[in-house]
């Protein structure tokens, strides 16, 4: 049984906690959707109906992937990300090492 989705204000709050254990303060961007014309900051409403968006999308589809037991074992089907290749800026220099 999955759980139920989270509400805009469950994710508004978690949003916000994260971001101030950052350091970040919302509440210094223009409130509403409208961007500042001065400056171009992005209307509070409009940067945390972003983050819902992308909370709501890549956080659960990452959160899906299971490292393996260190044993070895785990239910069949479950990714190996310890056996995905680490991303690389420049992949020409990682197929030197591999030779």
């Amino acid at each position: 049984m999955t759980p139920p989705a989270p509400t805009d204000a469950e994710l508004d709050a978690a949003i916000r906690a994260r971001l101030a254990v950052l350091g970040i303060d919302l509440d210094q961007l223009p409130p509403g959707t409208a961007a500042d014309p001065e400056t171009g900051a992005p209307g509070r409403d409009t940067v945390l109906a972003s983050l819902r968006s992308f909370m709501r999308g890549t956080v659960a589809t990452l959160a899906a992937y299971r490292l393996p037991a260190p044993d070895g074992t785990g239910p069949a089907g479950e990714p190996a990300l310890s056996q995905q290749r680490a991303p690389m800026l420049y992949p020409s220099i990682a197929t030197e090492w591999r030779r």
